[in-house]
């Protein structure tokens, strides 16, 4: 008789675009274990944070899987408590991001909550993983820095029992599937980011109406999920640069594809950035990347594809410099790929199941 395929409990909180591509990338390629995907809708966060072993009361029994991988959204110490058999299954908790190095946004209170959340999740983890190493260092001395301002109590040597049980295991680069290429464009640019604040898009709008008044010849392409309210970078640009706008729009996986291979350029203004998967995306399909020398960024990619965070100046200047004269190479993100991945999450799954062989 076959024996059971091993049963894998999934958790993720939050299935934001990158959330969502990690786990069925995960589920569709490790098609030999039992997954049973538990997920949440990526809206209403402070909710979703704090909420998610409410959301879940009911629905998870007391089913004791073969271990169990979620994400940073989790509040897993909770989950654990309310589902003892949980406690006994081997666990990963994984970090697309981490609340110590998110940026607040306008009007919105901090808290640490959401820090205590993923302190506590850790914890009460076996393993952690994290999508890059700028993630991991940012997490660690995010604890650090809030346990040095609590009062008394702390237990020491936190950040050294967090920092042995954590690597980084990034989330793959899917190869562009997209067969009807389009010829490539050197001079269109591409923003294929939210139009959110943390993403900065005010600054990319600036350093375009710029290069625009110096008269550098460019197009743009103006992807990425937008927002109800259309935000005002976004306004700008339709209205002073709508002759040189080719597409406008939240595209199909097709389209979306399509105008990777019609690029010339991408660009990253964002004030956050774990992992990057749009700008990972865009390399791969061969656009150059220009990026903020802060962040995720200088694990990526070369000096030579970064520009100072924040300056909008330097920005257009290095843009009008590539689109006027030479450029660099495209980078090799190899390491990112889907075949150099998977070997090392396959490990890390194995070994998860493997405790829970050693403790029965």
């Amino acid at each position: 008789m076959q024996p059971a395929a091993p049963r894998i409990l999934l958790l993720s909180a939050y299935r934001a675009d990158s959330h969502a591509a990690w786990a069925d990338w995960l589920t569709r390629q490790f098609p030999e274990f039992d997954w049973d995907r538990r997920e949440l809708p990526g809206r209403h966060f402070r909710w979703r944070i704090r909420g998610n072993p409410l959301s879940w009361l009911r629905s998870l029994g007391d089913a004791q899987p073969d271990a169990i991988v979620a994400t940073s959204m989790v509040d897993l110490a909770t989950l654990r408590g309310l589902h003892p058999a949980l406690a006994q299954s081997p666990a990963l908790y994984y970090f697309h991001e981490n609340q110590f190095a998110y940026p607040t946004s306008p009007g919105q209170n901090p808290s640490v909550d959401p820090q205590m959340v993923q302190l506590y999740g850790a914890l009460a983890a076996d393993r952690i993983a994290f999508n890059s190493h700028y993630n991991r260092d940012t997490f660690l001395d995010g604890v650090d820095r809030l346990l040095a301002r609590m009062p008394d109590k702390v237990p020491p040597g936190l950040r050294t029992t967090l920092d042995e049980r954590s690597e980084t295991l990034p989330v793959p680069i899917q190869a562009i599937t997209t067969t009807d290429h389009a010829e490539r464009d050197p001079n269109l640019i591409l923003w294929n980011h939210r139009w959110e604040y943390d993403k900065a898009p005010d600054d990319f709008a600036e350093a375009l109406l710029q290069l625009a008044r110096e008269g550098i010849d460019f197009r743009l392409a103006l992807l990425g999920p937008r927002p109800a309210r259309i935000p005002d970078a976004l306004t700008r640009l339709r209205t002073h640069l709508a002759d040189r706008i080719i597409v406008d729009a939240k595209c199909s996986r097709e389209e979306y594809e399509y105008w990777l291979c019609r690029a010339g350029i991408v660009v990253s203004t964002a004030r956050h950035e774990f992992q990057g998967l749009s700008l990972l995306e865009a390399t791969r399909a061969g656009v150059l990347p220009l990026v903020p020398d802060a962040l995720v960024y200088p694990e990526q990619y070369p000096a030579t594809c970064r520009y100072p965070a924040g300056d909008t100046q330097a920005l257009a200047t290095r843009l009008g410099a590539w689109l006027t004269g030479a450029r660099p190479p495209v980078p090799d993100i190899g390491q990112w790929h889907s075949k150099r991945v998977e070997p090392q999450w396959r490990r890390q799954i194995e070994e998860l199941l493997e405790t829970r062989r050693g403790a029965a």
